[in-house]
Order: structure tokens, then sequence, then C-alpha cells
């Protein structure tokens, strides 16, 4: 996502009548040729769709069941395929490579801002799931290293996480370049690859049935009850696969930067690239979410991760898991507030020139709000499911269709593809507002629940 706000600061929309539509990509494919090959093409492109999302699949597995979450999975991973084919397809049509300047060719003015917006909205969500994973892992940590601990502030989520943000993460979002970024994806990536490894891993060494705060021995039935999967379950909870699962696939931002990068590039390459890059990522939140909701069954709990806190006090691989997915995590929240201090000053002070202190009063006030949402917002759930039935839902289902419908000129409306990128739009406003409204069923009841426990 960072490289599309870079992008559009280098290479402002150019003049439709003077390259108009597709002849303007040819011509900016001759003067700006790219370099990525296929191979690390379908890398970065792997490296942006996976994110902290995966740590949340196996919750919505428990709250769907095997078969039902499958059949979710293949949904979603083949919408957001189609959807990155209407994104190229509309930057090749329309005249541009950058996805808010879509926007702003396809609507004027709203179009930019409802890109933007929905960029920003879900870096956030990144960023809050980031400092989640502190909130929720740093603890753990700290006790395996000092013993048990009775409540002293270093073993306290919140403290930690403000203690993270103003020491480590402050200093590294107020550099004007991010020179360690290709690092930074690289190793979050490795992260997550050796994070699945364990989790398998570990299916085999935790016993079933697993329960909580239960030290007694399960008679049969229950054990069996307890161990056997299902593959269709519907509560309250279900409402959050669709939303988490898109939250999990979000990439579309960083498709036309990478598609500008590629060697040789044409569109039919890209999409290439875009199913190879799926399809791994497909596997492996497949393998993550079986493989993690197998071992915990009901009990597996919205960041997987943390659920293994409840069966190993001390564990030497879970330790080097937590530590290297937390300084991945640290180190790329910069990576993602950058894009978003981007689009902020580019809306206030777009005409002025670059001032430290309007810089560092960016930085400060969006990563304060950051931390103020891990604080007061109850759990990771929340994130994954807000933002992914809104700002996920947004770049997924509903921009990438309104731009194909508006900008593609040559297919008339009753076309075959116009009419799939209708309903493709039409599918999207039922996911968004369908599962806002859910979720907000589910949180008022929540609420209510919680007052009346009191």
């Amino acid at each position: 996502m960072i490289y599309a706000c870079l992008i559009s600061s280098q290479y402002p929309d150019m003049d439709a009548e003077i390259f108009f539509l597709t002849g303007y990509i040819l011509l900016y494919s001759q003067q700006h040729p790219g370099t990525a090959s296929f191979g690390m093409s379908v890398f970065n492109l792997g490296n942006a769709i996976m994110g902290s999302g995966i740590l949340g699949l196996s919750y919505a597995m428990a709250n769907t069941g095997i078969a039902l979450f499958v059949i979710l999975l293949v949904a979603v991973s083949i919408f957001s395929l189609y959807s990155v084919h209407l994104l190229l397809k509309t930057a090749n049509e329309g005249g541009s490579l950058v996805y808010e300047q879509l926007g702003y060719k396809a609507f004027g003015m709203p179009g930019k801002l409802a890109a933007s917006i929905s960029i920003t909205m879900q870096n956030i969500g990144a960023m809050s799931s980031y400092l989640y994973i502190v909130k929720y892992e740093l603890p753990i940590v700290i006790q395996a290293f000092v013993g048990a601990t009775n409540g002293e502030w270093y073993a306290n989520g919140d403290y930690l996480v403000i203690l993270v943000s103003v020491v480590i993460i402050l200093p590294l979002s107020l550099l004007r370049n991010l020179g360690y970024l290709g690092y930074t994806s690289g190793f979050s990536l490795l992260c997550m690859v050796f994070f699945l490894i364990v989790v398998i891993y570990k299916k085999f060494q935790i016993p079933c049935p697993y329960v909580p705060n239960m030290d007694v021995i399960l008679n049969e039935t229950v054990s069996k009850d307890v161990c056997t999967p299902k593959y269709f379950v519907f509560n309250s909870q279900t409402v959050y696969a669709v939303p988490i699962l898109t939250f999990a696939f979000v990439c579309h931002p960083a498709v036309l930067p990478m598609y500008e990068e590629l060697k040789d590039r044409s569109r039919r390459k890209m999409q290439g690239v875009a199913n190879v890059s799926f399809l791994a990522m497909f596997i492996m939140y497949l393998l993550a979410a079986l493989f993690g909701y197998l071992t915990f069954n009901v009990n597996v709990e919205p960041e997987l991760l943390h659920t293994y806190s409840k069966v190993y006090k001390s564990d030497v691989i879970l330790l080097i898991v937590r530590l290297a997915v937390l300084t991945a995590v640290t180190l790329t929240v910069p990576v993602v507030l950058f894009p978003i201090r981007t689009s902020v000053n580019q809306l206030l002070c777009a005409s002025k020139e670059f001032s430290w202190i309007r810089h560092t009063i960016i930085t400060v006030v969006l990563l304060a709000s950051t931390n103020c949402l891990v604080i007061f917002v109850p759990t990771i759930r929340d994130i994954f499911g807000f933002i992914g039935a809104s700002a996920a839902a947004m770049l997924i289902f509903i921009l990438p269709s309104a731009f194909y419908i508006k900008l593609v000129k040559k297919e008339p409306m009753k076309s075959v593809q116009k009419i799939g990128a209708s309903i493709f739009l039409c599918s999207g406003f039922f996911v968004m507002i369908g599962s806002l409204t859910l979720i907000t069923l589910d949180w008022i009841n929540n609420a209510s629940q919680a007052s009346d426990g009191h």
C-alpha cells in the first residue's frame, strides 16, 4: 500500500487527451520499463497479501465449521482475483497506474476520496492489529524470562503497547524515508511461514481434548464431542468470518505499483502473478486455519498465537515464534503508518513545503489514536470484523467494479463483462451493509448482556 502513495507523488496523473486510455499505459511502459521478475513479483504480492489476518482464521473456522469455511475461503479468493482482473483492465483502459487516480478519473474528487479513505482505514486496521499482537504477546514473552508476575506494570499489555510505541515505533515513524522497507517485508513473510510450520507441528503435540481451566479428566462422551470437528457451524460469531477473510486478502492498492515494476509487463502476465500469489496464500491460510482449529476446536481465540499461552507457560519454539512475530510487526507499523501520513499531508497541506513540526504532529496523532483503539477496543476480532466489512469490502468489491463500469468505455453496459461487474458491485454493497449490520447487532447484544451482568 505504501507504493501507491509514493508513486502518486512521483507520477501525477497525466492528461487523458494527450495519452488517451490504453495509449498512456503503452507509452508509460516504454518510458519506465519494469525490473521485477515474475518470481520476485509473486513474492512481493504474496507479501502484500500476508499479514496479521492469518492469526484470526482459525477463529473464523471454529465459528463456521470446516466445510463452510473452505467454501467462504474459496469464494473470497476467487472474488479477490476477479477484483484484480477488473483493476488491471481498468488501469489499461483508464490510463493510470495509481489506485487513487483511477478514483479521480472515474468520479472526480469523491472517487479519489473514497479510495484514499478506504486505503487509510485499511492501513489503520492493519496498524491496530499489529499493536494488538504486541499487547497480547509481549507480556507472555516477558513472563517467560522473569517468571510468574503479580500484576507488575511490565506485564500489562496496555502499558507495553504505549512503551513500544514511544520507544521504538515513534522514532522509526519520524524518519522521512523507510530504507529498511524491503527487509521488513521479507522478514514478516518468513515469520508467518515459520508460524504456520509451528502451528502444524503443535497440532500433533497438544492432546485432545484441550479445555481451558479444567484439570479433571473428561468422560468419553464429552471428550468425543469436544474433539470432533464440525463441518457447519452457525452462531453469533459466524458473522465475523467473511470480514476476517476479506481483511486477510486485501492487497489491491499494491497491485498497480507492482504491475508498474513488473519486467516486460502485460496485463496477462500480472494476472498470472496474482494467480500464483493468491494460490500460495490460499494454501497457507487454509493450513493455518485448519491445524489451529483442529488443535483447539471451539476454544480457539480470535488471535491464534495467544491461544497457545493457555497450554504452554514456557515453550522454546513458541517463544522464538513470538519474538520473531513481535519483531516483524513492530518494524512493520512505521511502514504502514507512512502512507497514511502522506495521504493526510497531501489532503491538508499539499502545496506547502515539508515541515518537521507538521510531520511530527501528524505522526504522533496517528500513533496515539491507534494506541487508543488497541487499549479500549476489547478484542482484535472487532478490528478484523469492522475493517474487513468496511474498508476491505470497498477495496475488493465496490471500488474496482465501480471504476471498471465507469472507465472501460469500449464495452457496452449490456455486455457480459459489464453485467458481471455490476453484479459484483451489488454483492459488495450486500457484503458490506449486511456484515456491518450484523456486527453492530452483535456489539449491542454483548453490551446489553454485560450491563445485565453487573
